[in-house]
C-alpha cells in the first residue's frame, strides 16, 4: 500500500487534519467521511486510486484530528464545511476536482456540485445517501452519534463498532482493527471513547432544513455514480430511483449483503470507481 501523509490546514480559524496520497501533480480526488467517521475509512480506496490521482480525505471538523468547533451550534453546519472544503482546495491550488462522498460527506459533495463549486466538481459519487433523508434512519443515527459510550479497553472499542457499524457489510479483521486504531481516543480518565465531538449530532437536530437538498441535486452538472448497499435504511429504493430520474441522473450501483454504507474497499467497488472517475 502506498504511503500517505498527514497535514494540517489552516481554514475557516479552523485547523483541519488531512491525509494525502500520491503525487500533487496528478488530477486532484477529494473523498469525504460520513457523520461521525474520518479521511481513514478511505484508506484501501485512497491507496488504490493514488496511482491515477492526488487523493485528500480530510478529518470534518469536529472528528478525527481536526479541530473541535468553538461553537457547535454554528459551525457543524454545511456552509462552514464547505467554506473548509474551498479553503482546502484553494489551499493545495487545486482548480478542478474529482468528489467522492460517503453518507454525510456526499451531501456536502451534492450542496458543493450544485452551488459554490459547481464550475470545479467534473465528477461527482454519492454513496449511500439522498437529498432527504428517512425520519428513522435519522433517529436510529442520532441515538448513537449523540451518547457515545467508553470503555476500558480497545478491544471492547472494536467490538461495540463492528455492532454498531454492521451495516458497513463484510469487512476484514484488518478493516476493524484500523477502523478502531483511527476512531479511538482515550479520555482524561484513560478509557476509550469514540474519536469525535459529541456535539457534532446537533448538526442534525438543529438543522433539519440542511439535509433537504433536491434544489442542490437538480442544480448538479456533473457526471454523477450513485452507490447503494441494497438493505440501506438511509438511502431507501424509491429515493434512490427518484434521484436517477432527475438532477445529474446518476447511474446506480448497488451492493448486496450491504446496508449503510459500502465500505469502498472491495474490488468491485474500486473497480467502479476507477472506471467512473475516469
Amino acid at each position: 500500500m502506498p504511503e500517505c501523509r498527514s497535514s494540517y490546514v489552516a481554514a475557516g480559524g479552523h485547523e483541519i487534519h488531512v491525509t494525502e496520497w500520491g503525487d500533487p501533480a496528478r488530477p486532484a480526488l477529494v473523498m469525504w467521511h460520513g457523520l461521525a467517521r474520518t479521511g481513514r475509512d478511505f484508506d484501501e480506496a485512497a491507496a488504490a486510486l493514488a496511482d491515477d490521482y492526488f487523493v485528500l480525505c480530510p478529518d470534518t471538523l469536529g472528528r478525527g484530528l481536526s479541530a473541535w468547533a468553538g461553537d457547535g451550534a454554528e459551525d457543524y453546519s454545511f456552509q462552514v464545511f464547505g467554506d473548509h472544503a474551498i479553503a482546502l482546495i484553494d489551499h493545495y491550488g487545486i482548480a478542478s476536482l474529482r468528489w467522492i462522498g460517503t453518507s454525510m460527506g456526499a451531501l456536502l459533495g451534492i450542496t458543493l456540485a450544485g452551488g459554490r463549486l459547481r464550475e470545479r466538481i467534473s465528477r461527482l459519487v454519492v454513496n449511500d445517501i439522498g437529498p432527504v433523508l428517512p425520519p428513522a434512519a435519522t433517529e436510529r443515527i442520532v441515538t448513537y452519534v449523540g451518547d457515545p459510550p467508553s470503555f476500558d479497553t480497545m478491544a471492547e472499542m472494536e467490538g461495540w463498532l463492528r455492532k454498531v457499524y454492521a451495516p458497513f457489510g463484510a469487512n476484514t479483521d484488518a478493516f476493524w482493527r484500523r477502523m478502531t486504531d483511527t476512531s479511538s481516543r482515550r479520555t482524561d480518565a484513560g478509557r476509550v471513547t469514540v474519536h469525535y465531538d459529541p456535539r457534532i449530532v446537533e448538526h442534525l437536530r438543529r438543522r433539519p432544513q440542511e439535509f433537504v437538498l433536491w434544489e442542490d441535486w437538480d442544480r448538479i452538472a456533473a457526471p454523477t455514480l450513485l452507490l447503494r448497499g441494497e438493505a440501506s435504511d438511509v438511502l431507501p429504493a424509491d429515493t434512490a430511483a427518484a434521484m436517477a430520474a432527475r438532477g445529474p441522473k446518476p447511474r446506480l450501483e448497488q451492493f448486496a449483503g450491504v446496508g449503510h454504507a459500502p465500505t469502498l474497499t472491495s474490488d468491485r467497488e474500486i473497480g467502479l470507481l476507477r472506471a467512473f472517475l475516469a
